[in-house]
């Protein structure tokens, strides 16, 4: 055998032919039998779909959408496929649908709120899509899930999500939500004020209703509160056009009140001075009366350029006033007194670099003998030599070099550039009689460190002698001190340094205390001594001789004690006239010089001469 013959067939070779010639008598019926398959299929799916041709028409709808319109699916035929679905209010879904048309894009799907016949409304979930393999039919099939359930739980989750459990309030989120909202561009500038106001308020002692009356209790208050705020809201929305302000309640005990589209500062502080009075009237919970105040905050500002970060600091900020200025109160801000504060927290967060960059330097001045005019001493004073707000005298950050600590560093370095330069200026001038330093003392410095060590550790590195370094305390510091601030004195008294009281007389004024104290200099306040001021004008006020008299018995009552009197603050030849006529040893003030340079101090020990006029002339900046 070739391989030519012609033998009968295999089974192989039958089977090919029965299947060659089933095919192509099948195929023929499942091309005639597929649109009326495609067809029963979608007139009995339980999900609501159409066809949609090229044009965006419906071609045909089925039961299962009729029935979730609520009409025939034979009456949607013709309809407008975007006007079903509310495709066309949203900018974005309807050039996304207009894409999918066109073939450019190959889905669309997106959740749409639909309105049935009967007027009620559903959520639905809508695609559109190129209807596959659907013979001679073009077009796109739309498709439309119920998903009202599942939106509702979605809503449920969401306002547990967005309110206090306690009050029912609105909580920080919904409450940043809606202020994020006002405050974009868009809201603002299609119609409205566009301006924005918030109360930010804080109960006045709610801590001690917690601590006393257990948190329950506390709850109940605070459920009670947010009752009153929002009464307050919706009466604030009846006087006025526009809709209630949003009331929140932010955490703790802190509540704020949103007032979108405000019309001005007062239409916020009406409402705060509503609160205010809403929160008078005591609450009664069950068997409890409870009366609570509040503190309030009030921001009113344009909404462009403002950030929902930048306006809630500065409700913060205004909140912080109010309850400094005595709680129970509403203040509004101030953008003046904020520069000034964000100004002081600068100067705070960089006090400890610049003492390690050299920022400061110290500046001196005279106090001077009334009965010689000779310079006696000097007052060593601080300045910040700073790199943004120029040159900064003690008053701007010795209080807050207080409050966080950095004042014994600081303090540190002043003692020992003071003394250093006391030691420079003798034995410059071997000819003269040597002059001491003055140097303030904080009562941190007294607390925080070891003065004693400090000092004797100074005094040996410098070569200075005890006797030539004097510290200046404040009256309210020395008046009633025990324990370790007296035994630190009486430590510095037995070491030889001299120890003054300063501003003395705006305290305790307590002069027999000062037998028990190792004090050995007053330095009088500048107030006794503007007192004694006389001019020559007619139209001058006379001096106060009741400051004379005050200012008299205290200098003969600190003699008795042994103590040396300093008069601060003078400023004419009249003053020093008569405060060397009662009997004062020293004077310090602008008649002799203000605070100068360390070479100026060397020019007055060098000048010639008695008085004041030559440390005037000398010291004259």
């Amino acid at each position: 055998m070739n391989g030519t013959s012609e033998g009968p067939a295999s089974a192989a070779d039958l089977d090919r032919s029965a299947v060659t010639e089933s095919d192509q008598n099948l195929a023929p019926r499942t091309a005639r039998e597929r649109p009326a398959a495609y067809r029963s299929v979608f007139t009995a799916a339980p999900l609501a779909m159409a066809v949609v041709d090229g044009e965006g028409l419906v071609v045909s709808a089925n039961d299962t959408l009729g029935a979730l319109l609520g009409t025939d699916p034979d009456a949607l035929a013709g309809c407008a496929a975007a006007d079903l679905v509310d495709l066309a209010s949203d900018a974005g879904i309807w050039h996304a649908y207009r894409e999918v048309l066109r073939g450019r894009q190959p889905r669309l799907r997106c959740t749409r709120r639909l309105k049935r016949a009967d007027g009620h409304s559903l959520w639905a979930q809508v695609t559109v899509e190129p209807l596959a393999d659907a013979g001679d039919t073009p077009g796109l099939l739309l498709s439309v899930a119920d998903v009202s359930a599942r939106r509702e739980l979605q809503e449920r989750l969401r306002h547990l999500q967005m309110h206090d459990p306690v009050t029912r309030l609105p909580n920080r989120a919904l409450f940043f939500e809606r202020l994020t909202a006002a405050l974009e561009a868009e809201t603002y500038e299609h119609g409205g004020t566009g301006r924005i106001g918030v109360c930010y308020l804080d109960l006045d002692g709610f801590k001690a209703v917690n601590d006393t009356h257990g948190h329950r209790v506390g709850d109940r208050l605070l459920a009670a509160v947010a009752e009153r705020l929002t009464r307050c809201a919706e009466e604030a929305a009846g006087a006025r056009a526009g809709g209630a302000p949003l009331v929140a309640r932010l955490g703790g005990d802190e509540f704020a009140l949103l007032v979108e589209d405000s019309t001005g500062t007062e239409q916020v502080a009406d409402l705060a001075e509503a609160v205010l009075a809403a929160l008078q009237p005591p609450f009664e919970l069950s068997d409890r009366r409870l009366s609570v105040t509040a503190s309030v905050g009030v921001v009113e500002r344009h909404t462009a350029g403002t950030t929902p970060t930048a306006l809630m600091q500065a409700a913060d900020t205004t909140l912080y006033w109010a309850k400094a200025d005595g709680r129970a109160r509403w203040t509004l801000f101030d953008p003046e007194r904020n520069a000034t504060r964000m100004t002081r927290q600068a100067l705070a967060a960089t006090l400890r670099p610049a003492i390690e960059r050299g920022e400061f330097a110290l500046e001196y001045q005279p106090l001077v003998g009334m009965e010689d005019g000779r310079v006696r001493g000097v007052e060593a004073l601080i300045r910040w030599n700073h790199p943004q707000f120029g040159v900064l005298a003690p008053n701007r950050f010795i209080a807050l070099a207080e409050e966080d600590g950095s004042i014994v560093p600081l303090g540190r370095w002043i003692l020992r550039t003071a003394c250093h330069q006391a030691r420079r200026w003798q034995l410059a001038h071997p000819d003269e009689p040597p002059i001491f330093v003055s140097v303030n003392v904080a009562v941190r410095q007294v607390w925080d460190s070891d003065l004693v060590a400090d000092v004797a550790r100074t005094l040996e590195e410098t070569g200075l002698a005890p006797h030539l370094l004097q510290l200046e305390l404040t009256e309210s510091a020395v008046m009633g001190s025990a324990g370790r601030p007296l035994q630190v004195l009486k430590a510095l008294s037995d070491m030889g340094v001299h120890i003054a009281i300063d501003d003395f007389g705006t305290g305790y004024s307590n002069l027999a205390y000062l037998s028990r104290l190792p004090v050995s200099v007053l330095k009088l306040d500048g107030a006794f001594v503007r007192g004694f001021q006389y001019d020559a004008a007619p139209d001058a006020g006379a001096a106060n001789p009741a400051d004379e008299v005050i200012v008299e018995a205290m200098v003969q009552l600190a003699h008795r004690l042994g103590l040396t009197v300093t008069a601060e603050c003078v400023e004419t030849s009249d003053q020093a006239t008569r405060l060397r006529r009662i009997g004062c040893d020293t004077g310090q003030g602008w008649l002799y010089s203000r605070p100068v340079a360390p070479d100026r101090i060397s020019a007055l020990l060098g000048s010639a001469g008695p008085g004041a006029a030559g440390v005037q002339a000398a010291g004259k900046p």
